[in-house]
């Protein structure tokens, strides 16, 4: 027989979580959900002092939160990335934690493909050009060329994972060459990509056309994108970063798009979400900027709820959820 639990969700994106307190009511489970984002800690701990299963958007779970949640034994996020989870902590509090790594991988790495070629074709630029036309007459492409085509051109994955490996597999047959950087890519696992040539960061970052990021967060990646890695960068590449924010030095990037140090760059993450208008990529106009959309799709949204309120159910059951990073705190 199932045990009684009572799960609460932090914050949540959705428009409301109604599918999931019908789901989980139907097993027995105790459901409520708070927007509690910008909330002082201690009214967050207050919300969550009775749960059992705590599901975390974007609040921070630190340990001094953790420590407040005497009932808590799993912790699950609703996403891939988890920079806003103190994972130590909960190890050391006996919690689970839990992540989503799988529900939007085909999203964002369509998301990064599309933002390759608006790059490479300057698909935004090019409305300016069009609209300059209309006014005038006259074609003037002055502003836009020269264009360089894409057929045997580089495409450099630094992180070979879930999405990147996804990004090279839906796009291997247009013509790319490919380089990757992924130091933690098992031998095995890098036979797998016959075609893929597997460098060290410096090469990676030098020699391709299209540098794409698709690493986690860590003290390693952090800001891996500076002025030194984009002075390895040929003035004609271009950056792509559909991952996490802090990977690249906003800054350190604005000034190299300015000085024509890189040809373009598409950002889709931010330190701070949403950014402020301060945020010194506003006004590069070689630089795309979209508000963190990677992850959406209908069919995502749909995945992750289901897969959260299936480790859900699992944890009642008495198992463990399905992506658990703690390991160690797993009861056999």
């Amino acid at each position: 027989m199932s045990k009684k639990i009572k799960a609460v969700v932090t914050d949540y994106i959705e428009e409301d979580l109604k599918w999931e307190a019908e789901a989980l009511a139907k097993a027995g489970v105790e459901f409520e959900s708070f927007q509690l984002k910008f909330q002082p800690e201690e009214e967050v701990a207050a919300k969550l002092a009775d749960a059992d299963v705590v599901v975390v958007n974007m609040v921070k779970m630190t340990a001094s939160l953790l420590e407040k949640l005497p009932k808590c034994k799993l912790l699950i996020r609703h996403g891939i990335g988890y920079d806003n989870v103190d994972v130590p902590a909960c190890t050391r509090l006996e919690i689970q934690f839990a992540y989503q790594p799988d529900y939007c991988m085909e999203d964002v790495a369509e998301h990064a493909i599309a933002l390759i070629f608006a790059l490479a074709r300057k698909v935004p630029q090019s409305r300016k050009t069009l609209e300059k036309a209309a006014a005038s007459g006259q074609w003037d492409f002055s502003q836009l060329l020269p264009f360089y085509r894409m057929d045997g051109r580089t495409v450099g994955i630094v992180g070979m994972g879930r999405i990147g490996s996804r990004v090279y597999r839906k796009i291997r047959h247009f013509g790319f060459k490919f380089l990757a950087h992924d130091p933690y890519l098992s031998e095995k696992r890098k036979a797998e990509f016959t075609d893929v040539k597997f460098v060290d960061k410096k090469t990676v970052f030098s020699e391709s056309d299209y540098v794409t990021l698709h690493t986690p967060l860590n003290d390693e990646t952090r800001r891996m994108v500076n002025l030194e890695t984009l002075g390895w960068m040929k003035a004609t590449s271009v950056l792509v970063n559909t991952a996490r924010g802090p990977l690249v030095d906003a800054e350190a990037l604005a000034e190299v798009l300015k000085k024509g140090g890189i040809a373009g760059a598409a950002i889709d993450v931010f330190d701070v979400e949403p950014p402020p208008l301060s945020h010194p990529l506003f006004g590069v106009e070689s630089c795309i900027l979209t508000p963190h959309v990677g992850w959406a799709s209908f069919e995502a949204g749909w995945e992750i709820r289901k897969s959260i309120v299936n480790d859900i159910l699992l944890f009642q059951a008495g198992k463990a959820a399905r992506n658990v990073i703690n390991k160690e705190t797993i009861k056999t």
